[in-house]
């Protein structure tokens, strides 16, 4: 399959024996979220970006709370910073994320809660977002995760403030206004804990082939893919089995926001644990059919979300907090190099 055939520009091979490498030559996007705040202080971060990866990811600037902190004042200055970054390293953008039930912004999500913006204003709202979004970055953007995170682990719609107040029939109507905004940018459900076959995917499964049905312009199925050490994994073989279901609906699908997290310290049982957490992601996404694309959530331990969030935990990265590589990346560059063969 050649690269033309995933969308968006070349992939771009870089230098021998990188994981950008070898991902191009298995016609492979291979991306990281990127923490702007260490792209604009941290050069040694900047250059690992470069040199590693062929698609970047916004971990937060492309979020809505940050491209609208004021009703109606856009801000998409630190995100052209990283469109301008990915145009100087030949990498491509994903656009992380149109709707989502977190980080909305405080007028929005207060102005909903005291009844001042009712359900046709917000849908108006949701619209414009949307439009000015991905209309500000036609052209420039492969994948957008356009729906992100809307059924819960029990298979259910996610009650979030667009379910409440607009009913199911939002998520048709995001990805019908994101195409209208950029006709060629691939359109992705995506959440975590859909890995392998479970309840949780099979409602995604069945959410897309409706809206297939419905004729709405879903493109792709994204995974997200934050495991941890404790909690163990689907083998490579059942992660592949599910996006070849999603791949048989016509769409593409990703690895979108890998990180094998563990509980602190660290020692070699968990590393080598966690690389096995990383080759079981990325051999499922070699193994399916029509998996574009492969993105870590953060590669260095140095900048990551995951100490904020789950107590105890981290180191969930391919690189340390020197910027040493981990068992998870050598076993990356394993993978990669013996499917390129």
């Amino acid at each position: 399959m050649s690269s033309q055939a995933l969308g968006g520009p070349e992939i771009d091979g870089g230098s021998p024996g990188t994981l950008r490498h070898l991902a191009a030559r298995n016609h492979l996007s291979i991306g990281t979220a990127v923490d702007m705040a260490a792209l604009a202080s941290d050069q040694v971060y900047r250059e690992r970006i470069a040199r590693e990866f062929n698609s970047v990811t916004a971990e937060n600037v492309m979020k809505w709370s940050e491209i609208e902190p004021q009703r109606g004042q856009l801000n998409f200055a630190p995100a052209d910073e990283l469109v301008a970054f990915a145009r100087a390293n030949h990498q491509r953008v994903r656009g992380h994320t149109l709707v989502w039930h977190n980080q909305l912004p405080e007028w929005l999500t207060s102005g909903v809660a005291d009844g001042s913006i009712a359900p046709e204003e917000l849908r108006g709202i949701l619209r414009q977002h949307i439009l000015d979004e991905v209309g500000h970055f036609r052209g420039k953007i492969y994948q957008w995760d356009v729906v992100n995170e809307v059924i819960d682990d029990n298979g259910n719609l996610r009650d979030s403030i667009w379910l409440q107040q607009l009913g199911p029939g939002y998520i048709a109507d995001a990805f019908r206004w994101a195409r209208q905004a950029d006709p060629k940018a691939k359109l992705y459900l995506n959440d975590y804990n859909v890995e392998g076959i479970s309840a949780k995917s099979t409602a995604y499964y069945n959410l897309a082939k409706q809206l297939k049905a419905d004729r709405v312009p879903v493109d792709g199925f994204g995974i997200q893919g934050h495991l941890g050490v404790q909690y163990g994994y689907y083998p490579a073989s059942a992660v592949a089995e599910n996006l070849r279901r999603f791949e048989a609906l016509g769409l593409e699908t990703s690895v979108t926001e890998a990180d094998v997290r563990m509980i602190m310290p660290t020692d070699n049982a968990k590393l080598q644990a966690q690389a096995q957490g990383y080759s079981t992601l990325i051999q499922g996404c070699l193994l399916a059919r029509r998996c574009t694309s492969f993105t870590v959530w953060g590669f260095t331990d140095k900048y990551s979300w995951v100490p904020g969030f789950f107590e105890g935990e981290g180191a969930a990265n391919l690189l340390d907090e020197n910027f040493n590589s981990k068992p998870a990346y050598d076993e990356m560059v394993s993978v990669l190099t013996l499917a390129a063969r």
